[in-house]
Formats: C-alpha cells, structure tokens, sequence
C-alpha cells in the first residue's frame, strides 16, 4: 500500500499500486465512472477511472460518497484536463459504507454548517487545507527556535498565578458545588491544592525561570481565557508561543519577533503550495501577495507616542478617537499598517494599560513593551523587555493590589542572578488566520471553545 502523496512526487506511471482512502466524489456515467480519492496525505485528489469490462461494475457504481475503500489500479496519464495522473481500476474492496445522507456531500457547505460537523469536516478542501498548514506551520515555529539553540518548555497547564492579573480564569476544583450553594462557603484549605487554582493563561512566568537558567527557551501549548467574547479573534481555549530570552532587551526582541513570522510563513508557503494556492484563489484574492511582501518587508519600529500623533493628525472621522496614554483600536492598527505600508512594531506603550512585569522606563510613564502590527490582521503579536529590578516590580504588584505572595517566587528572580531578558508572545491561531485568509478562530482550532459550545 502507498500513500497518495508518493504518487504525485515519483513516476509510477503504468505501475500496479494499492491505496487505502474515501471517496470524496462518485461521478457515475452509463459505460464507465469517475471516483475522486482521497487518502488524506496531500490536498489532491486521485481521479479513478473504470469501466463497464469491469466485473463488479454495477456494484463499483453504487459506491457512496464519504465511503473508504483500497483499490488496486494501474497509474496512467491522464487524458482529462485539471491532473497530470490518474488510476485505471482493477480491483477493490468496500472498508467502510456510507449512507446516503452522509453530511459533507460535494457541493459548497457554508462554515457555520461545517462547524455543526466539525468531526467530519477535515473531509472538505478548505478545512483540509487549513489543518494541514496548521501542521506544518506549527513544524516551522519548532524548527525555527530548536534550529537556534532553544530550550523547548512546558508550562503548567494548572496554575495559582494569573500571569495577566486580569482574573479571567477558569477556576477548577475538586470541591461539591452543590454543597458550597447551599451554604454559601468555600473552604480552598480543602480542595486539591489547598489553595484556589485555575487554568493557565499564559505559561510566560513560568518560561522566565527556565530562561534565567537555559538563557533561550520556548513554550508552546493551550491557554486558557474565561472571557466572554463572541468575536472572531477569541476562543476560550487557544494555544500561544512565548518565548523568553536572557540578556535580551526589547531591540533584540524585536529582532526575533520578525524573524520567526518571516521564516514561519516562508516555511508554509515553500511546504504547502497547493493549500496556499487554493486560499489564495477561493477564501483570500491576494493572499499569496500579502505574504511575499511580509518576508521581504523590514519592520517599521515606532513609539506608542508618535502613532497616536500621526492618528490625531489623520484627515479621518474615527469611531475611537484616538488618545495619548490608551491603547489604539483595530481601525487605528489597520490605518497605521497602511500608512508605513507593511507591518509595524509600535513600543514603549503606556504603563498603566500593561502588564505588572513589564520593564518600566526612565520616563516613568511607558514601559518597554511592543506590539507588533500587520497589514490585513492588525496585532500579531506582542511582547517586552521584562521588569529585572526586584524594588519596581514588587512596587507595581503592590499599585495593581495584587498579593505579592502570590509572586515570591517571580520577585526572587530578581535577586538570586537576575538579569537583562525579554520575550512576547503569540496567538498561534491568529496566525493562522493570517496565513490562510479564513477569518474566524472557529475555523483554523480543531474543535473550539467559545461561550456555551465545549462540543466534541
């Protein structure tokens, strides 16, 4: 038996194989048939071709859509148009029927039907090609940090820590519910971890100490958000890249920053070609474009300050106005991307609209922090030079009213060898909706969590 993919890269031309797959597509003629195969190794479909000197071919002609079957044939050229090959037909064996109302028939099924079917829809082009450049662009961020040295870490999924001190977490426990309603108290002394814990909403803090021991490390793996958004760009569970990197600053983390998209996304575009082409003709016109101006663009850095000045002095009626010391909404990013025309870092951000760890600035106003902005998708990422002195971080836990027991740990950092580091994070599934063009989270994560839908 082979694989598919192996027909489409080496000459088996009049060669007798065996494949194993389903049936995507059963054109059925008086004299003769067409199958569309698929064994789920490469986006093209085989085309199997066979005719009534078969001896099963009224049996062949009853083969349903969304059925697997192995066939045996002899690989020829094709004599239609739109593949180079094709399989003639001379045996098969029926794996798995399919009933007449199988879901994913072949004709357009909107996404919001496919997502009723989520388990059946890689079957579909689209989503076929979505998680295999999910695949492969999830290979090329991998590569890019064990290529250069990177310590791969795996943050803890469970946690005490509210790395954002946004309080958006899911609260797990091992406590009765049911109790604790009717008498109203909860006692954490007797829970699992005697104390109250939650899904991770960010492995950073954690990544921070491998840092300070391995110099370079990544994380790369599921977050958490218990935030009750609807949108396209949010999920309650996504999966997020964080690295972290001693004796780094916020220049040198911007230099890995646009490093790493630009290798990921030329990765995916040298490693999945027809997928991309298809995005590019059917979800995104301009996709291909977009992206082979993002690997030759260099990235424009800017201070928060100067993109709210040339937002005030922009000859348009924005629905935000924009303000120094607040952050900028999605119509300021797209308009910032166009007006340097390619992606942009913006930094050193405003204190009091980030987080407690980031590293404050001499001007005591801004910190160290940078969002990174790119035409098409606004914010991909975003990251900063961490807060290395023990005396200004402890005093921006203690103004946020955050419990610096909660911290001893992170605080401690500071004083056993502490040093210079950065790192950033981002969104693994707002890349892919970069990458792909298919614009809602729902669509590029396997199965989503999103508010009131834990299917599957």
């Amino acid at each position: 038996m082979i694989d598919v993919n192996n027909l489409f890269k080496d000459d088996y031309i009049n060669k007798e194989v065996v494949v194993c797959g389903w049936i995507r597509n059963h054109r059925r003629q008086k004299d003769f048939g067409f199958i569309d195969f698929n064994d789920g190794t490469c986006f093209k479909n085989l085309q199997i071709v066979y005719d009534k000197n078969l001896n099963d071919f009224e049996k062949i002609q009853k083969l349903h859509i969304g059925s697997s079957i192995k066939v045996k044939g002899k690989i020829i050229k094709s004599e239609g148009s739109g593949q180079e090959i094709e399989m003639k037909l001379l045996d098969y064996t029926l794996l798995g029927d399919c009933p007449e109302d199988y879901p994913i028939q072949p004709k357009r099924h909107t996404r919001e039907f496919l997502r009723e079917q989520a388990y059946l829809r890689t079957r579909t082009n689209l989503f076929g090609a979505v998680f295999r450049v999910r695949s492969i662009a999830a290979y090329a961020i991998h590569k890019f940090f064990q290529d250069r040295g990177y310590v791969y870490f795996h943050a803890p999924i469970i946690t005490a820590s509210d790395c954002e001190g946004a309080g958006e977490m899911f609260q797990i426990t091992t406590l009765d519910m049911d109790r604790i309603a009717k008498d109203g108290k909860v006692d954490y002394t007797k829970d699992f971890f005697g104390k109250k814990a939650s899904l991770t909403v960010s492995g950073q803090l954690q990544a921070e100490t491998f840092a300070l021991s391995y110099k370079k490390v990544y994380t790369f793996g599921p977050t958490f958000r218990a935030e009750n958004s609807n949108t396209k760009t949010h999920a309650s569970e996504f999966w997020m890249i964080e690295p972290e990197i001693a004796f780094c600053d916020l220049d040198g983390d911007m230099d890995i920053m646009e490093d790493m998209l630009k290798f990921v996304v030329k990765y995916v575009l040298d490693n999945c070609p027809q997928e991309m082409e298809f995005f590019d003709k059917y979800v995104e016109n301009g996709l291909l474009k977009k992206l082979n101006k993002l690997i030759n663009s260099k990235f424009v850095r800017v201070d928060h300050e100067e993109v709210i000045s040339i937002l005030k002095k922009a000859n348009v009626n924005w629905e935000f106005k924009p303000e120094y010391g607040e952050d900028i909404a999605r119509e300021h990013e797209k308009y910032i991307t166009e007006y340097f025309d390619g992606p942009v870092f913006i930094k050193n951000w405003p204190k009091d609209i980030k987080a407690f760890y980031m590293k404050q600035n001499d001007d005591g106003k801004t910190v160290a922090a940078v969002d990174l902005e790119v035409p098409g998708a606004g914010e991909l990422m975003g990251g900063s030079q961490r807060e290395e002195n023990y005396e200004k971080l402890l005093t921006r836990i203690n103004e946020l009213n955050m419990d610096p027991a909660d911290f001893d740990w992170y605080l401690n950092l500071r004083k056993f060898g502490g040093c210079i580091h950065s790192g950033f994070g981002m969104g693994f599934e707002r890349l892919l909706i970069y990458l792909t063009g298919v614009d809602n989270i729902r669509d590029v994560i396997p199965y989503p969590r999103t508010p009131g839908n834990c299917d599957y």
